[in-house]
């Protein structure tokens, strides 16, 4: 009986929220019609911070490229672009870069403060500061020093040369007037949340639901934007922002559910554009626990699961499965090298080989103790592919006898867990690149501290020898063949389980024009964005 009440109150309540679902949905239709030049577009995750450095949400970092510019950019192409530096010269030694600053640029906000080389010096001892905490921090570990020639110049002297130097350069240039009494950055400062920026969009507002809105920057120095206000607006549930962009209250999706694909395709009022972000997923295993701390056995789990067969039920095959630690997007990535087969026998094998008892009811150590895991993964309602995704995994593992313990925690939670005190054995996860050649603060014993990338702790003195290497050479096909060989290494020490890189979608409007995608930078082009 008290099954049946709680099976009871449940349903009433989705009645409940499909009703005013449906209600909100016509409300926020009547809005975007009335709003002439706004466009409304749909993130699955609200955003945690908006400055460029302190968030770890994909939603905050394309909300960043509206906000903010870095001296240089990486157009679609992955050719370098100029951005707040019009023109740069280089030393021959490669060690030190100088930076011609346009003089047309200004901050955001009423003073309309001119940006200068003074921002540019402020931001890198802002960020290098030791209590700064940011997954971004690594990229300044390259500079030596950073200085201001005058107000539109700026010298940087690098710790040494590299063939991809000028990529270092790309990072976003904050404001020292309105940060000058921080010494370090803080997702909980108001300018977090409140920033002020040099880009296309300038933070209007943020709600109590996180939509974030944006009004065009009439200075922007590439040119007025086309589209006078951008609104974002998060969603709890991929089915309400599908429905949201069919009864016409977003203008744009970004990464659209790949269940709804077909049905938006099949809509004569919208078109999709995919795009190959340099990402992938993977499974990624703690190196301070024993058992983990084991190649055959890292090596074993990456056997025991069905990547293919996952990849097409919950993506309908829209990506490709990988080998390694680069994005497949990559020149760095080896062809070469294959992905491991779904080999379940192989699996068992290499567990016994690791020294690993079978036994009817699974796996156990030298102890007699059940081979168990802990799986920790966020708390993610808007997300059921990855729930899919986990699930699958722990099923996989239960087959061959190991035995794997979900445990979901809240973001906040989950991000402290693993980068803060490592306290996890496997966690699943996506790193998205913007240069997909460097993977060094993501495998480098260096980086094994916390709230760094190596947040598995893994340590491999060779590997740590080629990144070196790797950061350190001038010639394309030295570094070519040094990123191959980390490849052939990483996919045999598997510590990951490689997963797949995704083709993304996204859907809009066809009153939208001039849209052209950045596959990592999603809004890069967005100020030549309009309606028709």
């Amino acid at each position: 009986m008290y099954f049946n009440k709680l099976l009871f109150n449940h349903h009433r309540l989705l009645v409940s929220g499909i009703i005013s679902g449906f209600i909100a949905l016509c409300l926020l239709s009547a809005n975007s019609i009335a709003a002439n030049g706004t466009l409304y577009y749909g993130e699955s995750i609200k955003p945690d911070t908006l400055d460029p450095y302190t968030s770890r949400e994909m939603s905050s970092l394309r909300l960043s490229e509206l906000i903010f510019n870095g001296l240089i950019g990486i157009n679609e192409s992955q050719e370098i672009v100029p951005e707040l530096a019009e023109s740069w010269e280089v030393s021959t030694d490669k060690k030190t870069w100088i930076f011609h600053l346009r003089k047309n640029v200004s901050w955001h906000g009423k003073d309309n403060k001119p940006f200068n080389a003074h921002d540019v010096v402020f931001t890198v001892n802002l960020v290098k500061h030791p209590k700064t905490q940011s997954s971004h921090k690594t990229q300044f570990d390259a500079f030596n020093s950073v200085l201001a020639l005058d107000d539109h110049t700026v010298k940087f002297s690098l710790t040494q040369k590299s063939l991809n130097s000028l990529s270092l350069f790309t990072f976003k240039i904050l404001p020292k007037h309105k940060l000058s009494r921080y010494k370090y950055l803080n997702k909980l400062s108001s300018f977090s949340n409140q920033p002020i920026g040099t880009g296309p969009y300038s933070f209007l507002s943020s709600n109590t639901n996180r939509e974030i809105t944006l009004l065009a920057n009439p200075d922007y120095f590439l040119g007025s934007p086309k589209i006078k206000k951008i609104i974002m607006q998060p969603f709890s549930d991929k089915n309400i922002m599908n429905q949201a962009l069919t009864f016409n209250s977003l203008d744009m999706v970004v990464d659209v559910d790949p269940r709804h694909i077909d049905e938006l395709q099949a809509d004569s009022r919208f078109s999709l554009i995919g795009y190959n972000t340099l990402s992938y997923s993977f499974f990624a295993y703690n190196h301070n626990n024993a058992l983990l701390n084991n190649k055959l056995i890292r090596q074993a789990l990456s056997y025991a699961v069905n990547r293919k067969q996952m990849l097409k039920a919950f993506y309908n095959n829209n990506g490709a499965i990988i080998s390694g630690p680069f994005a497949p997007g990559s020149w760095a990535y080896n062809l070469d090298v294959i992905p491991l087969d779904f080999d379940s026998n192989k699996a068992i094998a290499l567990l016994k080989q690791a020294g690993l008892i079978k036994t009817p009811e699974g796996f156990i150590d030298s102890h007699g103790k059940p081979v168990r895991f802990n799986l920790k993964v966020p708390i993610e309602k808007n997300n059921e592919s990855n729930k899919k995704i986990v699930l699958a995994y722990k099923n996989y593992l239960n087959k061959i006898g190991i035995e794997i313990n979900l445990v979901f925690l809240e973001k906040k939670s989950w991000k402290k867990a693993i980068f803060a005190q490592h306290d996890f054995d496997i966690t699943f996860a996506t790193w998205a690149f913007d240069d997909a050649s460097d993977i060094d603060d993501i495998f480098h014993s260096r980086y094994n501290t916390a709230w760094q990338n190596n947040f598995i702790s893994y340590n491999n003195p060779k590997v740590d020898q080629l990144l070196g290497l790797a950061l350190a050479s001038t010639d394309h096909q030295e570094k070519r063949t040094i990123n191959h060989k980390l490849h052939e290494i990483l996919a045999e020490d598997s510590p990951y389980t490689f997963l797949w890189s995704l083709t993304r979608f996204a859907a809009y409007t066809n009153k939208l024009k001039n849209i052209q995608i950045h596959p990592y930078k999603f809004f890069e082009n967005a100020h030549l964005w309009e309606f028709k």
